[in-house]
């Protein structure tokens, strides 16, 4: 019998009749806490509140106003992603809004931070209503199991491609599925967002920013993003650094193929950027130095990679609700990345408000002193860095069973969290290959584990399936059976063992990227289903962290 998703949770406004006629019982006195254990106020207080304030003053009359225009246009990706996460996101948010429990505000606070009624700290816990968050967020009918959808495409092979594609929303129509074109889904808010990107186009003086914001602004009208992608990489001379459109498939945890609306207003940093460039040019060098066979590494991807280093000014879309961002690499367009690399960007502010609040205490409760005192703000921007660096290396296009395919189309929804896990180990070993080349102190080594170590728990901490959270857990498995690490009973703490550490990421980088080199779906559930565990002494330390933020939310102004 198929769920009905949106009667439920609407039905938690009142007592009313729903789609089946079935009464439900209102929830309007029902206090915060949930009678499951969960507590909305407490969930609430994980997030630690940042006020932003970029400096902004070096801009010129016209940089102000094409980031000002941005700024609107972000607003149009908000509106965007709220009905990808959900499709009826809101009428949910209005029956929460008409509700008459004494903690509607509350509610409608944590509606809005997670654009919708399900908690990403607490594993997409419902706060409004009972029903999960469906797999397939609100690019697929709520009731579209897996098998059913596998079915379908086996069995209507000729709609395969429009139904995967990252520019689609899938609907039934009858007996059958449909595949909707993202421009004419969307069509509402995509037509105002590319005005403003023209007038933004129109505004800026800049060859190469006004050639991507006119491209853009086609792109959200065509559903071809190609041509868009390749003139951001381009971006020149500027220091307005912006992503807006569809990216990540984070969201769609049915398949793992849907692409959701975001933007990233930031302002580059060029004396921090030219002083991570370096590192760009030994990313061919990167790809040989992997622990796989010299077959499975992809030297077909462009090398050219610019880095990076901005503040972040605005956000929209999918860059809003859940854990924040503190880097970006991107496009995921294979097309683009095989014949220019992809683009990297560390966001500075927010990276750094997470070392202050999060990593550098985290690196207090899981380490034993000597080891936690190791814990660097250094190594987690290099980390960072280098995790980015590590998504344009390693299998994209492959082979399998004679046909070409790529790692995310085989993988499905088993693809972002194996992606994240292996671009973390990546990045540690990446670094390690820096100091052997001369580029970082190599006596560092011990700061680069203990940042390493700590940063595992605070990505677990976002939720073992959310994928950055689900890829943690992955590698904190692992590295526990290899004796990475051992647990120190008198101390109550974590010591690491930096030899076996750097024995232990080796193999686990191998492993993670012969699945991915085999298109290993089911190798893939396998992995994760013996690794991704939490153990007694993890759990003991999360709890020993209730007075840490588990996030930031940071709060951007409205204009420049």
């Amino acid at each position: 019998m198929r769920r009905a998703i949106l009667p439920l949770l609407l039905a938690s406004a009142a007592c009313t009749p729903v789609a089946n006629d079935a009464p439900v019982m209102s929830t309007d006195a029902l206090p915060a806490a949930a009678s499951d254990g969960y507590d909305l106020q407490a969930q609430y207080a994980k997030l630690a509140v940042i006020e932003m304030a970029p400096d902004t003053s070096y801009l010129t009359a016209e940089e102000r106003d094409v980031v000002n225009l941005l700024i609107q246009a972000s607003g149009y990706m908000d509106e965007i992603y709220l009905r990808q996460r959900f499709a009826a996101n809101p009428q949910v948010r209005q029956a929460i809004s008409r509700s008459r429990r004494a903690d509607r505000d509350l509610l409608l606070t944590m509606f809005d931070r997670y654009y919708g009624a399900w908690d990403d700290l607490d594993e997409f816990h419902p706060f409004w209503g009972t029903e999960p968050l469906p797999e397939g967020a609100g690019f697929y009918p709520t009731d579209l199991t897996r098998e059913e959808f596998d079915a379908y495409l086996t069995a209507h092979p000729a709609q395969k491609d429009e139904l995967l594609a990252p520019y689609t929303v899938v609907k039934r129509e009858g007996d059958g599925l449909v595949a909707v074109p993202y421009s004419v889904e969307y069509r509402e808010w995509l037509e105002p967002a590319a005005k403003l990107l023209e007038q933004a186009a129109q505004r800026t003086s800049n060859p190469s920013l006004k050639k991507f914001l006119t491209l853009r602004a086609a792109s959200f009208l065509s559903d071809d993003y190609y041509e868009s992608e390749m003139a951001w990489m381009d971006l020149a001379d500027t220091p307005i650094e912006v992503a807006i459109g569809p990216y990540e498939v984070y969201t769609d945890r049915l398949y793992g193929t849907k692409t959701a609306f975001e933007s990233f207003v930031t302002l580059r940093n060029p004396e921090e950027s030219a002083a991570l460039a370096k590192y760009k040019n030994y990313l061919r060098d990167m790809e040989g130095n992997l622990p796989i066979e010299d077959r499975y590494k992809n030297f077909q991807r462009g090398f050219e990679s610019p880095i990076a280093v901005a503040d972040q000014i605005h956000g929209g879309g999918d860059n809003v609700p859940g854990v924040q961002t503190i880097a970006f690499n991107l496009p995921n367009d294979e097309r683009v990345r095989e014949a220019k690399g992809a683009k990297k960007v560390i966001l500075a502010n927010v990276l750094g408000a997470k070392y202050e609040r999060i990593l550098d205490p985290i690196g207090d409760v899981v380490l034993k002193q000597d080891q936690a005192a190791l814990v660097a703000k250094k190594y987690m921007e290099l980390e960072t860095l280098f995790h980015e660096l590590s998504h344009s290396l390693g299998p994209g296009t492959i082979t399998k069973d004679g046909r070409q395919t790529t790692v995310n189309e085989e993988l499905k929804e088993q693809y972002s969290a194996l992606e994240e896990s292996k671009a973390d180990v990546m990045g540690v070993w990446n670094i390690l290959f820096m100091m052997e080349k001369g580029e970082i102190p190599a006596a560092e080594k011990q700061q680069l584990y203990a940042s390493y170590f700590a940063g595992i728990f605070r990505a677990m901490r976002f939720g073992i399936d959310e994928a950055h959270g689900k890829g943690a857990a992955l590698q904190y498995g692992y590295l526990k059976e290899k004796g990475a690490f051992t647990w120190d009973a008198a101390a109550n703490r974590y010591i690491v063992d930096y030899a076996k550490m750097e024995a232990g990421l080796r193999d686990l980088l191998h492993d993670q990227l012969m699945l991915q080199a085999n298109g290993d779906y089911e190798g893939t559930k396998a992995f994760f289903a013996r690794y991704a565990k939490l153990d007694d002494w993890a759990r003991g330390r999360f709890a020993a962290m209730s007075d840490i933020p588990v996030d930031i939310q940071p709060i951007y102004p409205s204009e420049v």
